[in-house]
């Protein structure tokens, strides 16, 4: 597991002054195997930084994101999470129950497309959406 101070320097390597709200929202997010929304960001941290505003989670959010630190994930017009694993790897969303669920990708992008020979990919999300098997006992 990360440590606050390697998280720290994350952001000091990426140009972000680290806050005590910044540290704590990163923190949050990269910890968390859950893809939080902003407001459950918010929801945890509000009693612990008593200044907090939604706000400023996500325009935080946001500063991380724009910074790579962070992936903003939109599997759908409506729904926005993040996710503190910036690796590739693809989600699963439950249509029932709405859990996400991270999954290693075993092949390279340009082998699951056919047509991008010549092109760079700088960016590539994989959603899978079905009923997660929990939900279909």
């Amino acid at each position: 597991m990360v440590s606050r101070t390697e998280l720290k320097e994350e952001l000091i390597k990426a140009g972000i002054r680290p806050s005590v709200q910044r540290l704590a929202i990163f923190e949050y997010v990269r910890k968390s195997c859950q893809h939080p929304t902003a407001e459950v960001v918010y929801e945890a941290l509000r009693d612990e930084l008593g200044s907090l505003s939604l706000t400023t989670v996500y325009n935080t959010l946001k500063l991380f994101v724009d910074a790579g630190l962070i992936m903003m994930l939109t599997i759908d017009d409506t729904f926005r999470c993040f996710d503190g694993n910036c690796c590739a790897h693809a989600h699963f969303r439950c249509d029932n129950c709405g859990k996400i669920v991270d999954f290693e990708i075993k092949k390279e992008y340009t082998t699951l497309v056919d047509g991008l020979e010549g092109y760079d990919i700088t960016d590539a999300q994989l959603y899978l959406k079905g009923i997660c098997p929990d939900c279909k006992k």
